[in-house]
C-alpha cells in the first residue's frame, strides 16, 4: 500500500525547497494542493510518463499556474524526463522549470498557465475537443477516443471573468468528462478573500449546469479520490469538486496566511515545517520508497499498451477512420491541400468579385471547410456579420443526454455559437488546438479583439494554430462610431510576437491569407476584414500559382503569400519610366493607392503601388526580396486607416493614417473627413517629392 501522507509530504518538501533555493515563487498553493494531487495522480490520472503525447491520455491543467512546483514535483516523481537537477534549477534561465508551467518546454505540461482563469478555460476547450472527436471517430465496440480532462484551480481563477464565460459554456455543452477541483483556501495575495470574493461558488456552478461535489476535506486524499470517482460517473454534466484546504499546509506559522502565497518560507520556517510533517530528509533528497509509491511508468505503459491493442482492432475494422484520426492528431494537412489552395486562389482571381473581405473570407472558407474536416468554426454572437459559417459547418448542438446532434448523414455541427464571450472563445480555441484534432477559428469585430487579446498572446506564446476572424476592421463600418471603429488594433496586434496579421484587399489576397494561416502550424493568425465592399485588384498577366516560392516573383498571385508585393508599376497607368515614389497600402486602402497612382500619372509622376496584406509575413522575407519590393532609393508613403506608428520602420516619408478615434457617420463621409481619398493620397505623395 502506498503511503499517501508521505507522497503528499514529498510534494510539500520539493515545493518549499525549490522556492527557497530560487528565492522566488509560490510555495503555498503546492503545499495546500498536495493531497488533492495524491488523489488524482495516484488513483485516477491515465498518463504515460515515457510518452507524454499518448493520444488517449487524460489531460491535466494546473489553472492556478503560480503553483507550478506542484506539477513539476508530480512530473519528476511519477517518472517524466524531468530530473532533480531541473527542480533545483527552478526559475533559472533555460531550465525546464519556469516560474509558470510552459507547454513545449516541460514534458507533461498540456498548456501554459499563469494568467488566471485561462487554464480552466483551456480545459473546457480540451474537453470539447475530446467530446467532438469521440462523436466523430468512435464506433460501436470501439471507444478509441475516451479520456478525461482535469483541472486544478483556485480563487483567482474563479474571480477572473473568463471563468464565468467558459464554465457557463461547459455546462451548456454538457462536458461530462471535464472535472475541476477547486482549491478553496480562502487566501489570495491581499489576504483573506472574504471581503472581496463573496460568491456562492457551488450555487454558481450549479446554475451553469454542473454537478457540484462538496465542500470536502481537500487534505483527505481518500475522500478526494472518492469524489473524483463519483465525478467520472457523470453522463451529462461537468463536475466541480470543492476542496477545502489550507494554503501552505504543514507550515506552523505560514499556513492559512497570505505570507505563504508568493514568497519563500525562509530557512527557519522550512525547518519547523519539516519537523511538523515528519520529513527528515535534506533539501531535494527523496527516499526510494517515495519514488516507488509515485512512479507511474509501469502503469502508464500498460494503459497505453491496452489502448494500442484497442486501436489496432479499430484500425482493422475502420482503417480509413484510423488513418484520418492519426493525421488530424498529428496536425498534418491532407495531401490534396496544396491543390485546394491553388484552385481556391485561381477561382477568386478568375471571378474577380467585388465583395467585402469578410465575404471573401466566407468564400474561401467554403472551399477550405469542405476540404478540411478539422476546421472548427464559431463566432461570439456575430455569425451573420463575421460570416464564419459555411455549408460544411452546421451549428454545433447537443441533445438533452449530452450527445452531439448529427444530421441525416451522421455529421455533427462544426460551427460554435459562443455567445457574447470573446475572451472565453479565444481561450477555449487555445484548449481545442492544444488537445489536437482540430484547427479552431472564431469571429468577432476587430475592435473587440481587445477582449481576446491575452488569449491571443497566449496562443502566440504557445505556438498554437488558431485563426481569429476580425471583421469591421476600420472607420469603414460607419455609423456605429468610435466605440466600434478600429484605430489602433491592427498596429497593436502586429506587436504580438509570433502572431501573423493579415489585412487583405480583395478575394485573392483573402484566400491566400487563409491558406497561409492554415499552414502556420506553429503560430496563430489574425485576419482583419472589411465590412464594406472592395473591388478586385488587377494582378496582371502572371502565372497563377499561389504556392510559388521563387525569390524573383515580386508581383501577381505568386507573391501574395510573401506578405507584400508589387501590385502596379507606373506602366500600368501609361508611364514607361522608373517609379519616383512607392505607395504601400493594406486592405481597403489599396484601391485608394491605385486611384492616386492614376491621378499622379496624369501629372507625369510615376508611382509604384505595393499591396501589403501582411506586414508580419513580409518582415520574415529575405533582404533581397524586401529591397526588390521597396527599392532603397525611392521615397515611400504608407496608407492605412489606423495608427501610423508601425509604418515608420519601413522608412516611409509620410503616412496617411489616423491617430485619433473615429466619428459616427456614414463611411463615405468619414473617408473624406479623415483624408482617405485618392486626392489626399496623391497630394501627400506630391508633398513628399517636393521636399
Amino acid at each position: 500500500m502506498a503511503n499517501t501522507q508521505q507522497m503528499a509530504s514529498a510534494i510539500r518538501a520539493l515545493a518549499m525547497d525549490a522556492v527557497q533555493q530560487a528565492n522566488s515563487g509560490h510555495p503555498g498553493a503546492p503545499m495546500g494542493m498536495a493531497d488533492m494531487a495524491v488523489a488524482l495522480w495516484g488513483d485516477h490520472l491515465r498518463h504515460n510518463p515515457k510518452n507524454p503525447h499518448w493520444l488517449n491520455r487524460d489531460r491535466f491543467v494546473l489553472s492556478n499556474g503560480h503553483g507550478s512546483m506542484l506539477i513539476y514535483a508530480l512530473l519528476h516523481l511519477t517518472g517524466y524526463d524531468l530530473p532533480m537537477d531541473e527542480l533545483k534549477n527552478f526559475r533559472v534561465l533555460h531550465s525546464k522549470t519556469a516560474g509558470h508551467p510552459e507547454v513545449g518546454v516541460t514534458p507533461g505540461i498540456e498548456t501554459t498557465t499563469g494568467p488566471l482563469g485561462q487554464g480552466i478555460t483551456n480545459a473546457v476547450g480540451m474537453a470539447l475537443a475530446e467530446k467532438l472527436l469521440a462523436s466523430e471517430f468512435n464506433r460501436e465496440g470501439h471507444d478509441i477516443v475516451d479520456h478525461h480532462t482535469y483541472a486544478f484551480m483556485g480563487d483567482g481563477c474563479l474571480m477572473e471573468g473568463i471563468s464565468h464565460e467558459a464554465c457557463s459554456l461547459a455546462g451548456a455543452w454538457k462536458l461530462n468528462k471535464l472535472i475541476a477541483l477547486y482549491d478553496d483556501n480562502g487566501i489570495s495575495i491581499d489576504g483573506q478573500v472574504a471581503p472581496w470574493f463573496a460568491d456562492n461558488t457551488p450555487e454558481r456552478f450549479k446554475s451553469y449546469g454542473w454537478q457540484v461535489i462538496g465542500p470536502i476535506d481537500g487534505h483527505d486524499a481518500a475522500v478526494v479520490s472518492q469524489a473524483i470517482a463519483t465525478a467520472k460517473l457523470s453522463a451529462d454534466k461537468p463536475t466541480l469538486i470543492v476542496c477545502k484546504t489550507s494554503i501552505g499546509k504543514g507550515s506552523p506559522n505560514r499556513a492559512d496566511t497570505a505570507k505563504a502565497h508568493g514568497e519563500p518560507l525562509g530557512a527557519d520556517e522550512i525547518a519547523l515545517t519539516r519537523a511538523a510533517i515528519g520529513w527528515n530528509h535534506a533539501p531535494f533528497d527523496m527516499p526510494k520508497e517515495v519514488y516507488a509509491d509515485w512512479n507511474a511508468a509501469a502503469k502508464g505503459k500498460a494503459q497505453e499498451a491496452e489502448w494500442k491493442t484497442a486501436f489496432a482492432a479499430y484500425k482493422t475494422a475502420h482503417p480509413a477512420l484510423a488513418k484520418e484520426l492519426l493525421r488530424r492528431m498529428a496536425g498534418e494537412l491532407p495531401k490534396n491541400f496544396a491543390q485546394t489552395v491553388v484552385d481556391t486562389v485561381i477561382g477568386a482571381h478568375t471571378k474577380a468579385e467585388t465583395v467585402a473581405s469578410r465575404k471573401a473570407s466566407q468564400l474561401a472558407l467554403e472551399a477550405f471547410t469542405a476540404a478540411l474536416p478539422e476546421l472548427l468554426g464559431g463566432s461570439a454572437d456575430l455569425t451573420g456579420s463575421n460570416l464564419t459559417n459555411t455549408k460544411s459547418t452546421p451549428n454545433l448542438r447537443f441533445d438533452l443526454a449530452g450527445n452531439v446532434v448529427k444530421n441525416e448523414a451522421g455529421v455533427g455541427g462544426r460551427h460554435i455559437n459562443y455567445g457574447v464571450r470573446e475572451f472565453g472563445m479565444a481561450a477555449i480555441m487555445n484548449g481545442v488546438a492544444l488537445h489536437g484534432g482540430f484547427i479552431p477559428y472564431g469571429g468577432t469585430f476587430l475592435t473587440f479583439s481587445d477582449y481576446s487579446r491575452n488569449a491571443i498572446r497566449m496562443a502566440a506564446l504557445m505556438k498554437q494554430r488558431i485563426i481569429h476572424v476580425f471583421t469591421h476592421d476600420s472607420i469603414g463600418l460607419g455609423e456605429d462610431g468610435p466605440t466600434h471603429q478600429s484605430i489602433e488594433h491592427a498596429a497593436s496586434l502586429r506587436l504580438i510576437p509570433n502572431l501573423d496579421v493579415w489585412r487583405p484587399a480583395d478575394t485573392a489576397e483573402t484566400a491566400v491569407a487563409w491558406a497561409v494561416a492554415l499552414q502556420n502550424k506553429n503560430k496563430p493568425t489574425a485576419l482583419l476584414l472589411s465590412r464594406q465592399n472592395l473591388p478586385y485588384l488587377p494582378k496582371g498577366d502572371v502565372a497563377a500559382n499561389a504556392t510559388t516560392e521563387a525569390a524573383g516573383d515580386i508581383s501577381g498571385l505568386d507573391a501574395i503569400n510573401k506578405g507584400a508585393y508589387v501590385l502596379a508599376e507606373p506602366s500600368e497607368v501609361g508611364l514607361k519610366k522608373k517609379a519616383q515614389a512607392v505607395i504601400l497600402a493594406t486592405g481597403s486602402e489599396v484601391q485608394l493607392a491605385l486611384k492616386a497612382q492614376a491621378l499622379l500619372a496624369a501629372q507625369k509622376i510615376a508611382v509604384r503601388v505595393v499591396s501589403v496584406p501582411s506586414t508580419t509575413t513580409f518582415d520574415r522575407q529575405s533582404a533581397a526580396y524586401k529591397s526588390a519590393v521597396l527599392p532603397a532609393d525611392v521615397p515611400r508613403i504608407a496608407v492605412e486607416m489606423g495608427s501610423t506608428d508601425g509604418w515608420w520602420k519601413y522608412g516611409v516619408s509620410a503616412v496617411v493614417g489616423i491617430d485619433t478615434y473615429g466619428e459616427s457617420a456614414p463611411a463615405p463621409v468619414l473617408f473624406k473627413h479623415f483624408g482617405f481619398t485618392p486626392e489626399n493620397v496623391a497630394e501627400t505623395v506630391q508633398a513628399v517629392l517636393a521636399k
